[in-house]
């Protein structure tokens, strides 16, 4: 079986664009595990690459399913939001390494689901003060920017990555996103010795 890599850490650290890359990255070979939310599509994003986009409706038809394997519902100023992770075949070929953005509540899930070994942490950092600007630019470029929103989702990264959680997920890898390439390259290079470590186990 093949590992989920998990990236991880605060809004406006740079996930997205370190996502991408990861996926463009012909040497890891990475295939895309897409979640879904019932939040609004953002201007830029596109149905099924970042996210499956659905409503309440469509998230308690595949809860009722025994679809969802995790999922975290957020309540915003603009109502409720979710944020969850189906089982619909996307990960049904399980040769491959696969990789998502997710968070230390559905990351702990998604171990409890596959199991732990499976399951590669890449936790994403960056100083609070360059991500809270980062995380202005980005909404100020939005046809509709929700301010309220990205204040509420900035001070409740602290209490979701609290030092006492990351301990308790058991993650001890870090990777600073203050310079996109070093960052990038120090997270590929532990991507492939945790993929390589898999791949001389002996076969029971």
């Amino acid at each position: 079986m093949g590992k989920i890599i998990c990236l991880l850490g605060k809004s406006a650290t740079g996930k997205d664009t370190l996502y991408r890359r990861l996926l463009e990255d012909d040497t890891l070979g990475l295939r895309k595990m897409v979640p879904y939310t019932t939040r609004p599509i953002r201007d830029g994003e596109q149905d099924g690459r970042e996210y499956f986009y659905t409503d309440e409706a469509g998230y308690q038809y595949l809860k009722s399913q025994g679809k969802v394997i995790e999922d975290r519902a957020y309540h915003t100023i603009h109502g409720l939001w979710r944020y969850f992770t189906v089982d619909d075949g996307q990960f049904g070929e399980m040769g491959g390494n696969f990789i998502l953005i997710g968070t230390l509540e559905a990351y702990r899930k998604l171990q409890d689901h596959f199991g732990r070994d499976r399951l590669v942490p890449v936790l994403v950092e960056l100083e609070d003060g360059t991500r809270l600007q980062r995380a202005l630019d980005r909404e100020r470029g939005q046809d509709h920017p929700r301010y309220e929103e990205m204040c509420r989702r900035f001070l409740a990264d602290s209490q979701d990555f609290a030092e006492e959680r990351i301990r308790e997920a058991g993650i001890t890898r870090r990777f600073c996103n203050d310079d996109l390439e070093q960052c990038l390259a120090g997270i590929r290079q532990y991507i492939l010795a945790c993929c390589r470590v898999e791949s001389i186990i002996p076969q029971q």
